[in-house]
């Protein structure tokens, strides 16, 4: 193990992680009142792809061979999805609920697991659908007050749902880094073709704030993947809903957003399906819902690289 199996350590580094990736929404917020979505969605993923190339010297072709491309582009389409559509959530809507939101992607993961995986649903499972869906309608206030960019949100719940159950079935075949490095490489590539009619040149100020985009996302996964390699996910994964409290912090300091009672009980109901899903599932469904871990092997041979003489 890289990390001693310590709560407290991975605690801290789960709640380190949510307020780098909870900055990064605010950066987004900020930015997308001026800028388009699809330059966000480029450069989030050009900098990630920035950050991946110091490791392919001394690699190889070989690395890059792959039997299963069509998974890597169900991967990399879904995710793209799932980041356009949380991108867009966030400027119009408040942080909190953006944040929230994305913690319905381990409720909608058992669904696509069926249909694709043919994995059979858990009790637990059960109970986390009811829970989270009635959560999902208290925020959304159907035939009330509802806002519909919610339901964009929830969108993008679902194609994360589908990204993070190809990078399980990835996984059997594929090693880390590739899998990583081919969802950048074609994030990239498919993200730069909206910039042909939708580019906007950044002033000084805002390509300063671009460049946060890359450290606080790379930061704040590798906080993540250190939270997870120092306790097990059923310990700290409840941490991860420190995002909320962050997102909330954020909007209600810059853009004054409050809560209503609906959506605290919503909030409530959402955080309590995915502690159901945490405490109660398997290890797979645990692991499927922080695709980050993939980080994990390449952090273990790189420290065994450094040992061989």
């Amino acid at each position: 193990m890289l990390y001693k199996q310590s709560l407290m350590a991975g605690a801290g580094f789960i709640l380190a992680s949510e307020f780098l990736l909870a900055s990064m929404g605010a950066v987004i917020k900020t930015l997308a009142q001026e800028m388009p979505n699809e330059t966000l969605v480029f450069f989030r993923n050009f900098f990630g792809l920035i950050v991946l190339i110091p490791f392919l010297f001394g690699r190889g072709r070989a690395w890059l061979k792959s039997e299963v491309l069509h998974l890597h582009l169900v991967r990399a389409i879904a995710g793209l999805s799932a980041m356009y559509c949380f991108f867009y959530a966030v400027e119009h809507i408040k942080l909190a609920d953006a944040m929230l939101l994305k913690f319905t992607v381990p409720v909608f993961l058992p669904l696509v697991a069926f249909f694709w995986l043919s994995e059979r649903f858990h009790r637990h499972a059960v109970v986390a659908l009811i829970l989270g869906f009635a959560g999902v309608v208290l925020i959304l206030k159907p035939g009330g007050d509802m806002n519909w960019v919610l339901l964009v949100a929830l969108a993008g719940s679902f194609f994360a749902a589908v990204a993070k159950t190809a990078v399980r079935r990835l996984s059997r075949t594929e090693p880390a880094f590739r899998v990583v490095f081919y969802f950048a490489l074609i994030g990239v590539c498919i993200s730069a073709v909206p910039l042909i009619w939708a580019w906007q040149s950044p002033s000084t100020v805002q390509w300063a704030l671009l460049l946060t985009l890359g450290p606080l996302g790379t930061l704040g996964q590798l906080c993540m993947t250190r939270g997870y390699s120092a306790a097990p996910a059923s310990e700290v994964g409840l941490f991860t809903f420190s995002a909320v409290l962050f997102g909330a912090g954020y909007g209600w300091l810059f853009w004054g957003e409050l809560w209503d009672w609906l959506s605290l009980v919503g909030a409530f109901l959402v955080g309590t399906a995915g502690a159901t899903m945490l405490r109660g599932g398997s290890d797979k469904v645990r692991a499927a819902t922080q695709d980050e871990q993939l980080a994990v092997p390449l952090l273990e041979e790189q420290a065994a690289a450094r040992k061989t003489p």
